[in-house]
């Protein structure tokens, strides 16, 4: 839908403007500008033409209203929550364009109803969950499927993951160059991330989530041995990847994760995605050590998105209960009452 109309004339954005030529001169703006990236900018186009334009494309500014973009939202939010907040997002982002532009005096999408995103239980792995996660992906390696044989990628990546709490796509954008194992504190410096793009095929971008993303983790001696007989049998290749394909390429993050889905099929571990091993280690930092100390291992810009989503439970404070009971205490020569 976007692209099929072209932009007002001058690009004068007006009381009259539709929402379907805002649209278009906001993603043309955010591409101009070259600030977001392109996947993001991508997915915002998906959200306009499966979600938003549909609906209201054809409205003219002034008559979209508050009221009528919180019907289109209360829609989609009986189909999913995260459709309304999606839609609220780029709604909201699209229409300060006008507001700027003095083609409207408020934004209209900022008045609608809230997104109340159900709170989930965050959930980590235990030690044994860990020793028959490991069993599952020796079973699926030594499995007899169709296509090449598999290879011990997989055991190693997910090894990685719980040794550093690093995301899938850092993990899979990792170099030999990114790599310190012969120092007295063997390190890995996150540097990067995988990207796949339409049109661009799968590339290693070289700055990896956020600037809080970009750090240096303490290696544990497990992780440095596996990667130390990795390095040892490694083929060299142009992209110094830890992890490339058969064809010396980058891996695709979807290709590893429906890999993971098949390793983790009738295992009673249906619930454990990539992300849990992160919220693993997570979790495991917090009850050893502090939250902030969590936080910057997992490269978050704040300990609080730490906390409310990636830690398991609270870590159960000291046991003052018995100093506490001191507030129980009466004077015995009191009347009874």
């Amino acid at each position: 839908m976007l692209g099929t109309r072209t932009a007002p004339a001058g690009e004068l954005i007006t009381a009259e403007t539709r929402l379907i030529d805002l649209a278009n001169l906001w993603i043309t703006g955010l591409e101009a500008e070259g600030r977001i990236e392109q996947t993001t900018i991508n997915e915002y186009r998906r959200v306009l033409d499966n979600l938003v334009l549909p609906s209201v494309g054809g409205l003219k500014l002034r008559e979209a209203t508050t009221g009528r973009l919180d019907r289109l939202l209360l829609r989609l939010r009986d189909r999913s929550v995260n459709r309304q907040r999606k839609a609220k997002v780029v709604l909201g982002a699209m229409l300060d364009l006008a507001v700027r532009h003095d083609a409207i005096p408020t934004n209209p999408a900022r008045g609608t109803t809230r997104v109340h995103r159900p709170r989930q239980e965050t959930k980590a792995l235990r030690v044994e969950d860990l020793i028959e996660i490991r069993a599952a992906v020796r079973r699926w390696v030594n499995s007899d499927r169709p296509g090449p044989k598999a290879t011990g990628d997989m055991a190693d990546i997910i090894d990685l993951m719980l040794a550093t709490g690093c995301r899938i796509g850092e993990i899979l954008a990792l170099r030999w160059s990114d790599l310190d194992l012969d120092d007295d504190l063997p390190t890995l410096t996150v540097s990067g991330t995988i990207k796949t793009e339409t049109g661009k095929g799968t590339y290693r971008k070289p700055t990896p989530k956020s600037d809080a993303s970009r750090r240096t983790v303490v290696l544990p001696r497990f992780a440095v041995e596996l990667l130390r007989v990795r390095r040892e049998f490694a083929t060299p290749s142009e992209i110094d990847a830890v992890f490339p394909t058969r064809n010396g390429t980058w891996h695709q993050v979807v290709n590893v994760e429906r890999r993971w889905r098949q390793i983790r099929k009738d295992t009673g571990f249906e619930w454990v995605t990539p992300h849990t091993f992160r919220k693993t280690v997570a979790t495991l930092i917090s009850e050893a050590t502090t939250s902030e100390l969590a936080s910057r291992q997992l490269g978050h810009s704040s300990s609080q998105v730490t906390r409310d989503h990636y830690i398991a439970k609270p870590p159960v404070s000291a046991n003052l209960s018995e100093l506490l009971e001191r507030l129980n205490e009466s004077d015995d020569t009191s009347p009874d009452l």
